[in-house]
């Protein structure tokens, strides 16, 4: 069994349905600050990053447990965007990326005793078609507080689908986690059967 440094629904439903066994224990660590001290990396490289950082952080308190920390990212024009804080900042982030392409930025990396046995990140591009102030109010109206928690603003098994023209990339990235090549590494450390 392995430890999954998340929280996340989306990431914990991915594992279950693949037969992974697992004992979610989310990280404490200040991802904003850890993401500040970056500077410029790119978006993969910030993204690998945190999900090494939040393994580590889990890790120090299961010790020889094989932690799974995971991350994801958006980037709209160049710039990076992180969860809203708020309903309103959710609003924001919506019309600034409506008719634009999103990059979304998924990582996984697992770890042991503190030490980073793997990483791997990946990349999905998502158009997203215009959003009419009305469809954004009543999507928020519909999604919120859920959405709040997801990078993005979306959920793409749920209404998030809704926001977007067309999606290149593979569907486990755009859930949050690069899932296929998890479960390749999950087998090469006897995790998994081969």
């Amino acid at each position: 069994m392995i430890v999954l440094a998340s929280k996340s629904s989306s990431r914990q439903t991915m594992l279950t349905a693949a037969g992974v066994s697992f004992a979610a224990v989310p990280a404490k660590l200040d991802e904003r600050a850890l993401e500040q001290s970056l500077g410029d990396a790119s978006p993969p490289d910030v993204a690998r990053s945190l999900a090494e950082a939040k393994a580590q952080a889990v890790s120090l308190t299961h010790p020889g447990a094989l932690v799974l920390g995971s991350d994801s990212l958006v980037v709209v024009e160049g710039q990076r965007f992180d969860k809203p804080a708020d309903r309103e900042q959710a609003a924001i982030h919506l019309r600034r990326f409506s008719g634009k392409m999103m990059e979304l930025h998924s990582a996984a990396a697992l770890v042991r005793d503190g030490e980073v046995l793997w990483s791997h990140a990946d990349c999905a591009r998502l158009q997203v078609r215009h959003l009419s102030d009305a469809f954004i109010d009543a999507y928020l109206t519909a999604e919120w507080p859920e959405v709040g928690y997801c990078v993005g603003v979306f959920r793409i098994e749920a209404m998030g689908v809704q926001l977007f023209e067309s999606i290149a990339g593979d569907q486990f990235t755009v859930l949050g986690m690069p899932l296929l090549p998890v479960l390749a590494a999950l087998r090469e450390f006897g995790e998994l059967q081969s």
